[in-house]
């Protein structure tokens, strides 16, 4: 027996196109949230003068 995965958005079943949320509306609040930073991946400190000249 399988185990029915959850979308992590809203906890609906996650639909296989889109896995692992369960729509593509889903998906893009997902990619909002990492745009905005909202969700971070924990790491050093980064200096805002890097040395590294501007594009």
């Amino acid at each position: 027996m399988s185990e029915v995965k959850l979308c992590p958005i809203c906890e609906k079943p996650a639909d296989p196109p889109y896995r692992p949320f369960c729509s593509r509306r889903c998906a893009d609040r997902d990619l909002q949230r990492w745009f905005t930073g909202r969700y971070v991946i924990p790491g050093p400190p980064v200096s805002e003068d890097r040395g590294e000249e501007p594009l």
